[in-house]
């Protein structure tokens, strides 16, 4: 029997794309009939204390020689000099869903020091995969070559398309947890600039992953005088989620980086229009034909591309068909699983 053994910083239930991505990605792989054998590091990472780098030294000294080693990137980039201490005795295979060092909110130090680490800690397995083109292409900067990447994008699981408000106020919905990452203050802003069509904003995401983030929105949101037009969901179950979908009239996500969006992805499976930014893979996820694309910080750019989805009937229909089009060519997990399990049977051999 093929094996894996996968390490994970943190919680593998959080509810974000990257987990998401892990969790259907260890799943498939044990219905494909590969032995799936998880192992949980610090949620510290990806600033680990020593006791966090200690206990991932411990977990990487206990596996059997040639084990076949996936470390999800959110530790291996904080981790080189752990890796380089087993790179010869274990298969190292990194799992990149982007760089750390493309995090949002970092100062210059802090960026150039998480390059740095990113860089040698790469260095030090047999490949790498990457969940999509756009961030196999970023790793050029840290001399990966391409060859040595392996690019297996997220599933989307089939969606009904959206039924939408129905009327009345029009419905944004934006899918992202609450960090400087995903633009929810410019979003706020750029609604509090528009007249027109009336809205309702909902925004489904963890709170806690960046609390200062958090209650820094809700304040905005209170200083803008949108705070009764706009609902902070929290983190929602697959059920919940699913119904703010089909509530929905359009998808919104301003985010500064993203290595694939698997949020924008599940907005095209239910047919919804898209505003979202040009930054990182999500012009490979969303094209022109389904969804209006802005440069990431850019408030005036995004503030009329709301206007115009907002106010065009018309522009949301064509988009909305377009997305329609999109949803019969987003992968599916069982495909995403077995690309994922022929990248590992490459890296190891």
């Amino acid at each position: 029997m093929k094996a894996v053994q996968i390490l994970i910083p943190g919680d593998p239930a959080t509810r974000t794309g990257g987990y998401l991505y892990d969790r259907r990605i260890m799943g498939g792989l044990a219905a494909l009939g590969w032995r799936v054998e998880l192992h949980r590091l610090s949620a510290h990472f990806p600033h680990p204390d020593p006791a966090a780098l200690h206990e991932a030294t411990a977990v990487l000294a206990a596996l059997p020689e040639q084990a076949l080693v996936v470390i999800d990137g959110l530790a291996l980039g904080a981790m080189p000099e752990v890796a380089a201490a087993h790179r010869d005795r274990l298969r190292l295979v990194a799992l990149v869903h982007h760089p750390l060092a493309l995090e949002t909110g970092l100062d210059e130090a802090a960026r150039r020091r998480l390059f740095a680490s990113e860089r040698e800690a790469l260095r030090q397995v047999r490949g790498v995969i990457v969940t999509s083109p756009s961030t196999a292409r970023a790793l050029a900067a840290y001399d990966i070559a391409p060859e040595r990447c392996a690019v297996v994008p997220p599933g989307t699981d089939p969606a009904p398309l959206a039924k939408g408000s129905r009327g009345g106020n029009l419905v944004l919905l934006c899918v992202a947890a609450l960090t400087p990452r995903k633009g929810h203050d410019l979003l706020f802003q750029a609604l509090a600039r528009l007249d027109g069509p009336t809205w309702r904003l909902r925004c489904a995401g963890s709170a806690s992953l960046h609390p200062p983030t958090a209650a820094r929105l809700r304040k905005l949101a209170t200083e803008l005088g949108l705070a009764d037009r706009i609902a902070f969901l929290g983190e929602l179950d697959e059920d919940a989620l699913a119904g703010q979908y089909q509530r929905a009239d359009l998808f919104v996500l301003p985010s500064y980086h993203e290595g694939y969006g698997m949020a924008l992805a599940e907005a095209l499976a239910c047919g919804l229009p898209v505003v979202s930014t040009t930054a990182g893979a999500i012009p490979d996820t969303v094209p022109a034909t389904a969804g209006l694309l802005v440069p990431p910080g850019d408030e005036a750019a995004l503030t009329e591309a709301l206007a115009r989805l907002m106010g065009e009937p018309e522009l949301r229909e064509r988009l909305a068909s377009g997305a329609r089009v999109v949803r019969r060519t987003l992968p599916d997990w069982p495909d995403s699983c077995a690309r994922f399990a022929a990248a590992l049977d490459a890296l190891a051999a």
